[in-house]
C-alpha cells in the first residue's frame, strides 16, 4: 500500500519568500534533500529539499507565490513498507501463501527496457552541444537537464522525457545535433505484468517497494538545481542561463549558496563588481593598459599547457581588481619574538603533558595581537562603502588566515578572535586549516573577516607585500622569524626577530595611523602581558 504525505515548507529565517522556481513536475520521483522549488527573500536565494520521498502527486504552490514556514508545498505518495503489509496478506489469505508466492513473484518483478531520447523539437535546423548535464551512470528524473545547446541565437537546455538510469551517452561537448539525434540510452523500469496483482499481493509487492529506495539517492545526485559544472560548480537552470547570457564563467564567481551553490545573486554580484571596474577604466584604475601580445612558446622548446585550478580562476580577477583599484601602501618592521617563543614552547609542553590534543603555533599570537590592534585603531575594521562615501565600521573582530592547500590560496576566517583564549584559538585555526587543505570550506567559512594574515614564515623570505584582502583595508604578512644581533644599550644580544609587512588601503589608512598600528602590533608580541590590559 501507499500513502499521501503532505510536503510543508520549513524554516526559510524569514517571514516571508517568493517562489522563483519550481525543480519537480507532478509524476517526477523525488529523494529526501532533493531540492524541490526556489524561493527568493529580501537578501537572498535559496533551494528548498524536500523532506519526503516518493512520487509528486500534486504541486500547491506556483512560481510568483508568496510563501511562509508552514505553508503546503507538494502531495508526495510514499510507498508504503513490504512488512507492515505481510501479515495482513497472511490473515487474509492463510491457506495458501506458501504455494502462491513461489509463481507470483517473477510476474510482480519489475522488468527494465532501454529507451532512446532524441533531441526535440528546438526552434532550429543544427545546434551545437555545449554541455553535457549527466554521465553514465546517473539516475535522472524526467524534465531533468541532460544536455545543453547552442544555435545561433541562444543557448537552451534539453530536458528528459522520462525517468531511468543513463546507460550511454551518445553525443559530446562540439556535437552538431538537430531534431532527432540521439543523445541517450536509458534504462527505464517497467511496471509490473498485471496479472500478478491479484495473486499474494503481500510478498510479492515486497520486490519493488524494497528497491525503490535504493534509486532515490542517485535520483538526488544529478537533480534539476544541482547540476555540477566545471567539475564541482552547482548551479540552477536559470543561473547557468543567465551566466551564459553573459558570457560569464560560474568556475570564477565566488559561490555564497547552500552547499556551494552559484546563485543568481552571485552573478549579480559579479557583474556589478565588473561594471564598475569598466567605469574605473575597464579594471585598470583608470589606466588604459595594452594587452600581451599573443606569444606561441611551443617554437622555443617543448611546453605544458596546466589549466588553472578553480581557486586560481576565482582569487586571480579578485587579486588583480584589488591591486589596481586600491592605492596600496605597505609598513615595514621586525619584532623580538624572543620572550613570545619560550612562552609558546612552555606551554607547548604543558599542553603535550595535559595530552589537550593542541599545539599553539606562534600565528595564535600575532591573531590576538591583530585582534587587540583592530580594537584600538577602529578604522583598520572598516571597510568602504559601495558609493565610497562613507566607511562601514564593525563592531566584530574576525581575522582571516591565508591558508596553502593543494589547489592555492585560500582565506578561512576564525570569528570573535578578540574574545577567545589562546587554547580556544588554536583548536579553532587547527580545525579550519585542516578543513581548508581538504577542499571542504564553505563559503560561510571565507566570509564576514575584519582583516587577514598571511604568513609564510613556515616557508622562508625575508619580506614580501602583500595585497589588500578587499573589501577589507588592511592585510598583515608575516615572514621568517631569524636570530640578530639587537643593541641592548650596552651590548649586542641575540634575539629572535619576525619581519612584519602591513599593506592598508591608502584611502582609508593614513600613513601615521598606520605606522601606529603596526607598532601596537609590534609591543602586544613583544610583552604578551599587554594583551590583557
Amino acid at each position: 500500500m501507499s500513502e499521501l504525505k503532505e510536503f510543508l515548507l520549513p524554516d526559510i529565517g524569514a517571514d516571508a519568500a517568493d517562489i522563483t522556481d519550481i525543480l519537480v513536475s507532478v509524476g517526477d520521483t523525488i529523494a529526501v534533500d532533493q531540492d524541490v522549488l526556489t524561493i527568493e527573500g529580501d537578501k537572498a536565494s535559496m533551494d528548498v529539499p524536500s523532506s519526503v520521498a516518493g512520487t509528486v502527486k500534486e504541486i500547491k504552490v506556483k512560481v510568483g507565490d508568496s510563501v511562509s514556514e508552514g505553508n503546503l508545498v507538494l502531495i508526495v505518495e510514499v510507498a508504503g513498507s513490504a512488512a507492515a503489509k505481510a501479515p495482513a496478506a497472511e490473515e487474509a489469505a492463510p491457506e495458501a501463501p506458501v504455494a502462491e508466492a513461489a509463481p507470483a513473484a517473477p510476474a510482480a518483478a519489475v522488468t527494465a527496457e532501454l529507451k532512446e531520447i532524441t533531441v526535440p523539437d528546438i526552434g532550429g535546423d543544427e545546434v551545437e552541444v555545449t554541455e553535457v548535464l549527466v554521465s553514465v551512470g546517473d539516475s535522472i528524473a524526467a524534465d531533468q537537464d541532460i544536455i545543453t545547446v547552442e544555435g545561433d541565437k541562444a543557448s537552451m537546455d534539453v530536458p528528459a522525457p522520462f525517468a531511468g538510469v543513463v546507460k550511454e551517452i551518445k553525443v559530446a561537448a562540439g556535437d552538431k545535433v538537430s531534431e532527432g539525434s540521439l543523445v541517450l540510452i536509458v534504462e527505464v523500469q517497467g511496471a509490473a505484468a498485471p496479472a500478478a496483482a491479484p495473486v499474494a499481493a503481500a510478498p510479492v509487492a515486497a520486490a519493488p517497494v524494497a528497491e525503490a529506495p535504493k534509486a532515490a539517492p542517485a535520483a538526488a545526485q544529478l537533480s534539476p538545481s544541482q547540476v555540477e559544472i566545471a567539475g564541482s560548480i552547482k548551479a540552477s537552470p536559470s543561473v547557468r542561463r543567465t551566466a551564459r547570457e553573459f558570457n560569464l564563467d560560474l568556475a570564477v564567481i565566488p559561490a555564497t549558496g547552500i552547499k556551494g551553490r552559484t546563485t543568481k545573486e552571485d552573478v549579480q554580484t559579479y557583474v556589478k563588481a565588473q561594471l564598475l571596474l569598466a567605469k574605473s577604466g575597464g579594471g585598470g584604475g583608470g589606466l588604459q593598459v595594452l594587452p600581451f601580445a599573443k606569444v606561441d612558446f611551443a617554437k622555443f622548446g617543448e611546453v605544458e599547457v596546466k589549466p588553472l585550478s578553480r581557486i586560481q580562476k576565482i582569487s586571480g580577477p579578485a587579486l588583480h581588481r584589488n591591486w589596481v583599484t586600491i592605492p596600496h601602501v605597505t609598513q615595514f618592521d621586525e619584532v623580538d619574538i624572543t620572550e613570545l617563543e619560550a612562552f609558546r614552547k612552555e606551554q607547548n609542553a604543558i599542553a603535550a603533558k595535559r595530552d589537550l590534543g593542541l599545539k599553539i603555533s606562534p600565528l595564535v599570537f600575532m591573531m590576538k595581537a591583530v585582534a587587540k590592534a583592530l580594537q584600538q585603531y577602529p578604522d583598520f575594521n572598516s571597510s568602504l562603502s559601495a558609493d565610497g562615501e562613507s566607511l562601514i565600521l564593525k563592531k566584530y573582530i574576525n581575522i582571516g588566515i591565508a591558508v596553502d592547500t593543494p589547489n592555492g590560496l585560500v582565506v578561512p576566517v576564525v570569528k570573535d578572535v578578540i574574545n577567545k583564549g589562546i587554547y580556544e584559538i588554536s583548536r579553532e585555526l587547527g580545525e579550519i586549516s585542516k578543513k581548508a587543505r581538504a577542499g571542504k570550506l564553505t563559503s560561510r567559512d571565507m566570509q564576514g573577516g575584519s582583516m587577514t594574515i598571511s604568513s609564510l614564515g613556515g616557508i622562508g623570505g625575508t619580506q614580501f607585500t602583500p595585497i589588500v584582502n578587499a573589501p577589507e583595508v588592511a592585510i598583515l604578512g608575516v615572514s621568517k622569524s631569524a636570530m640578530k644581533p639587537l643593541w641592548n644599550g650596552k651590548e649586542f644580544e641575540p634575539r629572535l626577530m619576525v619581519p612584519l609587512a602591513l599593506s592598508y588601503d591608502h584611502r582609508v589608512i593614513d600613513g601615521a595611523e598606520g605606522a601606529r598600528f603596526i607598532t601596537a602590533v609590534n609591543n602586544y608580541l613583544t610583552d604578551l602581558r599587554t594583551l590583557i590590559l
